[in-house]
């Protein structure tokens, strides 16, 4: 008797406890995840910048004031600041990469706001968003880049973290002015750009490694909070004259930067603009990889003088209309300000316990960006009253009294703990 034809036999599913796992998502490997990473640090500093060359472009586009240009400035700094404030931990509860690719979403839709942007409005729900969104970014690649650091090379995270900023701003500023002087649309082509990046670093970072298990307390964390440990106080507050001084430089360039090579020194080219941004971004990245070796103590003097040089010579090339002076004194400012960085942030990270030193960072964090942000406000305000001109030599005159100050504070930090500024800084 012949059986059922080929056709014709029944057929049934495999045994559900025999069905073989789906295959886990094939993840980057170490080296490549962390140097992924890095590039995505830079990306989001590079998008931050990228408005800089823009900001008179929509100024004559839309007539607005240089109160108006410094606030659509400092709205990106205060949304990073709560981000930092409020985002900070979370990572370390729900995973360094769903943060992160959070994070690339909102700098995406921010984006595409830029894109369609065509009032002051739309332009300060960009950058709030972007400030946002970077703010999440920062805290969660510094803790994703410490995590896949080569043992080989302990430093290198740290290398990473102090440089990526300055190196993304110098890029992303001077980057944007050359579009928009020699490419089409100069108010949409750069924001097209970035959001391509953004797709290809939002896929790479689908298949980062995850290296933060999961754990409860994610809506706790959540709630913000500034901390400094008591033996850790006198340490920050003898840096404090520094951060100021050096991101408050640091927030005049990126704001009102621009402005100054048109409107004083009549440079017409959107290049110019970009490089006003790069002439202090570029010096201080070369001057944090250059220094990384040095001891702590030496590099903040240092570096405290030559921000109070560069301050003073390009204060005297806007007073005697030089702009090859001006220029000068921007790049000496650029060294101080890459060394004091490196510096600051260097002793911090070494004198807190690995308990303390995430709070301690972040407190530090929002000193420089408030820095950052406020004084940069008001210079817009009292350039709208008293002139551009005006307003950049009080602004310098303060921040070369700063400096000063910075100064006063190492020597008397050093003769306090003498045996501090002779420790290499991590």
């Amino acid at each position: 008797m012949s059986g059922p034809a080929p056709s014709q036999l029944q057929t049934f599913p495999p045994p559900t406890d025999r069905v073989a796992p789906p295959r886990e998502r094939r993840r980057l490997s170490r080296p490549v995840a962390f140097a992924s990473l890095a590039v995505v640090f830079v990306l989001f500093m590079a998008a931050s910048s990228a408005p800089s060359p823009l900001y008179v472009v929509y100024q004559q586009q839309w007539h607005f004031s240089p109160t108006t240009l410094t606030t659509v400035f400092a709205v990106y700094v205060l949304g990073m600041i709560a981000a930092l404030l409020v985002l900070g931990a979370l990572s370390d509860h729900l995973g360094r990469r769903p943060v992160l690719l959070g994070a690339i979403a909102l700098e995406a839709a921010s984006m595409v706001l830029f894109l369609t942007a065509g009032n002051v409005g739309l332009l300060l729900t960009a950058r709030l968003i972007q400030g946002i969104a970077t703010g999440a970014a920062m805290t969660t690649l510094g803790a994703a880049l410490s995590d896949l650091n080569p043992t080989h090379a302990p430093h290198r995270a740290g290398l990473v973290t102090g440089t990526a900023p300055t190196f993304g701003l110098g890029l992303g500023s001077l980057g944007c002015g050359l579009l928009i002087e020699y490419g089409p649309h100069p108010t949409r082509l750069v924001y097209v750009l970035l959001l391509t990046a953004l797709v290809v670093a939002g896929a790479l970072l689908s298949a980062l490694p995850e290296t933060s298990l999961r754990r409860p307390g994610a809506a706790r964390s959540l709630q913000p909070r500034l901390r400094i440990a008591p033996h850790l106080r006198a340490d920050l507050l003898s840096l404090v004259p520094i951060l100021i001084a050096s991101w408050a430089l640091g927030g005049l360039y990126l704001s009102l930067g621009p402005s100054v090579a048109v409107g004083l020194f009549g440079l017409s080219s959107h290049v110019v603009g970009g490089l006003v941004v790069t002439l202090l971004t570029g010096p201080a990245f070369l001057t944090a990889l250059a220094l990384r070796g040095w001891p702590v103590g030496r590099t903040l003097a240092v570096s405290a003088t030559l921000l109070l040089v560069g301050t003073a010579v390009a204060l005297t090339g806007v007073e005697e209309h030089s702009l090859t002076t001006a220029a000068l004194g921007t790049a000496i400012a650029g060294v101080g300000f890459g060394g004091s960085a490196l510096a600051s942030f260097g002793t911090l990270a070494r004198i807190a316990r690995p308990a303390e030193r995430s709070e301690l960072l972040s407190v530090a964090f929002v000193i420089s960006y408030l820095a950052f942000s406020i004084p940069a406000v008001i210079a817009g305000i009292a350039a709208t009253h008293a002139g551009l001109k005006d307003t950049f030599v009080t602004y310098a005159a303060t921040v070369a009294a700063l400096c000063a100050l910075a100064l006063l504070a190492q020597r008397l930090r050093a003769t306090r703990a003498p045996v501090a500024a002779g420790v290499p800084q991590a």
